[in-house]
């Protein structure tokens, strides 16, 4: 099936303009400003009428007048949870709620049960994923302490990148030997994607509040987390990362910023293209702070922390101004059970958001607080560049017709009901929204319109430009 969306609000490369767009074999045919005629549809005039009479009986016309067209969402940062931990979530259900959110394609972290440490378990991913993902895919390989070898046989034109973890981790897979790491920074085939939180700190504060706890002198309540996972646990490691990378001239991605004081780490004077250390923030750090701990508990338990309100106005600013370069969801889901254990130390961290990422993003387009082309660029166009993507991330004709329909005045309260994660809850559950993604199409396909799957068709996996 081919595809006529007219008179949609495109928001793409800095602009937003009233255009409609031609998809035809699963690319994007044609970009029309305004309302010039379509003649290209079935050699017609008329996209419309050449449908009405049956010369264009492949191309479906979708009016879009007054919704917003952006390029699919490239989510670089989730957990899906397979293989080992599908009772949270799975390729398949995880990818459901990721085309109900506008994501088109995303790259999947490796802390699984076995963890993704090989390159034959890698390749397993890779054929789940072929088996079932309605959404574009790919996926890190995860460092250990001993496995170099596996690394530097790692394509760089069919893997998104390496996964380091300077912090604690599901299975083992805390890299914490200083010349593992360097020499992992130094002959890495690709990207580093690096969760960079001091292992050494977080045990420490592990121990301490741990004893208090025994002792009666505090309660394990979730107020412990930043207190445990401090500002200085992020800062040492990503100074360390980015010191790596300096001496090595690896190409680090830090992923999900927390503080203020790492933000010195990064640069906004030169491309992104040319940048050897990027970051990374999500939507959570961004709208919540340690006061929401009191309300939400344990519910917003994540690594790293979500720390204090000068945290949270200093990762805004640095969306405004370029510090920051992506923002990915972090979606991990865990069930609500395994969330609410009543104890601090017994609670996971993580939870599902992927659904709700570009939405939370749009909140503070209303609010006036940051612009809708800003969003787009931090969630399409620039992991497309950082992770050099080929023909994704972008409106533009020839590239995958990767891209989702917004209506930005669709006033609605987050429900259980209309969860797609298979644990069917997230922190954002009552909070009210003012926008949702209404159609969502994977290289051409619709695959999601307005809460219904069309699962006819399987996402691809992602090839990089390198």
């Amino acid at each position: 099936m081919n595809y006529y969306i007219k008179n949609a609000t495109l928001v793409n490369e800095g602009q937003a303009f009233v255009a409609s767009v031609f998809v035809k074999d699963g690319l994007i045919a044609k970009i029309i400003r305004g309302n010039q005629a379509p003649d290209f549809v079935e050699g017609t005039a008329d996209a419309e009428a050449a449908h009405r009479q049956d010369q264009g009986p492949d191309t479906e016309v979708i009016d879009a007048t007054g919704k917003y067209l952006i390029p699919g969402i490239i989510d670089e940062h989730v957990h899906f949870r397979e293989p080992g931990l599908t009772y949270k979530g799975d390729i398949y259900t995880e990818s459901r709620a990721a085309v109900a959110g506008g994501v088109t394609s995303y790259m999947d972290m490796p802390n699984t049960i076995p963890p993704t440490t090989t390159q034959e378990l890698l390749q397993q991913k890779f054929d789940l994923a072929a088996e079932k993902s309605l959404a574009n895919y790919s996926f890190y390989l995860g460092a250990t302490n001993d496995n170099l070898s596996e690394i530097v046989k790692t394509d760089p034109k069919r893997v998104c990148g390496i996964k380091v973890f300077m912090g604690s981790s599901t299975g083992d897979m805390l890299v914490d030997k200083d010349e593992v790491l360097e020499a992992l920074f130094k002959e890495s085939p690709c990207l580093i994607a690096a969760h960079c939180e001091d292992e050494e700190i977080i045990q420490h504060n592990i121990a301490l509040y741990q004893d208090m706890v025994n002792k009666e002198i505090v309660e394990a309540k979730a107020t412990l987390h930043p207190k445990i996972r401090t500002e200085t646990a992020c800062y040492l490691s990503s100074l360390k990362a980015a010191d790596l990378a300096a001496k090595t001239g690896a190409r680090l991605h830090v992923l999900h910023v927390s503080t203020a004081r790492e933000l010195d780490l990064f640069r906004r004077d030169i491309p992104l293209s040319e940048k050897k250390v990027t970051a990374e923030t999500c939507p959570h750090y961004l709208r919540f702070d340690d006061l929401d701990y009191r309300k939400m508990k344990f519910g917003i338990k994540c690594n790293p922390a979500i720390k204090g309100v000068a945290n949270k106005e200093a990762l805004m600013k640095a969306i405004r101004n370029g510090l920051i370069d992506t923002i990915g969801s972090d979606h991990a889901p865990h069930r609500r059970n395994e969330k609410y254990t009543g104890n601090y130390f017994t609670s996971k961290s993580g939870f599902a958001s992927i659904q709700h990422s570009l939405e939370v993003m749009l909140e503070w387009v209303r609010q006036h607080e940051l612009t809708f082309p800003r969003v787009v660029q931090l969630m399409c166009h620039n992991p497309a560049i950082l992770y050099q993507i080929d023909r994704r991330g972008f409106i533009r004709e020839g590239y995958h017709a990767d891209l989702a329909l917004v209506d930005m005045n669709d006033e609605h309260q987050i429900v259980t009901a209309n969860e797609f994660t298979k644990t069917h809850w997230t922190p954002y559950k009552r909070e009210k929204m003012h926008s949702r993604v209404t159609h969502t199409f994977v290289n051409g396909n619709l695959v999601y319109e307005n809460g219904e799957f069309y699962e006819g068709s399987i996402g691809e996996r992602l090839e990089f430009n390198r």
